[in-house]
C-alpha cells in the first residue's frame, strides 16, 4: 500500500504562484493532480510518467509537472493563477504508466490540499 501526502495549498492572489509537493511512501510509475471545484466533477490537471507529461488545456503554458524518483515526490508549479483555479488538489499515483484522465485507474489518492484563488 502507497501513501501519498500533499503539501503546497493556500490562498494567493490572482496572477501569483502555488507549488504543491507530494511524497509517495512507496515507488510509483505515474503521478499526477486532479482537482475538484464545490459542485464541479473532479478533472484531470496534469501527469508525468517516464514516457512524458500531460496537461489539461485549462491550465497548459501555466502549470509544470515534474518529480524526483530519488525522493519518490512529484511537484505541480502553478503560475499565473486564476480564481477558477480554485479547488482541492488531489495527487494520485498508479503503479503502471498511463495516460488516464479520468482518475479511475489510479490506484493511491493523497487527502487532497486546497488551493484558493482570490480575486
Amino acid at each position: 500500500q502507497v501513501q501519498l501526502v500533499e503539501s503546497g495549498g493556500g490562498l494567493v492572489q490572482a496572477g501569483g504562484s502555488l507549488r504543491l509537493s507530494c511524497t509517495a511512501s512507496g515507488r510509483t510509475y505515474t503521478m499526477g493532480w486532479f482537482r475538484q471545484a464545490p459542485g464541479k466533477e473532479r478533472e484531470f490537471v496534469a501527469t508525468i510518467a517516464w514516457g512524458g507529461r500531460y496537461y489539461a488545456d485549462s491550465v497548459k503554458g501555466r502549470f509544470t509537472i515534474s518529480r524526483d524518483n530519488a525522493k519518490n515526490t512529484v511537484y505541480l508549479q502553478m503560475n499565473s493563477l486564476k480564481p477558477e483555479d480554485t479547488a482541492v488538489y488531489y495527487c494520485a499515483a498508479a503503479t503502471i504508466s498511463t495516460t488516464d484522465r479520468t482518475g479511475s485507474v489510479f490506484e493511491y489518492w493523497g487527502q487532497g490540499t486546497q488551493v484558493t484563488i482570490s480575486s
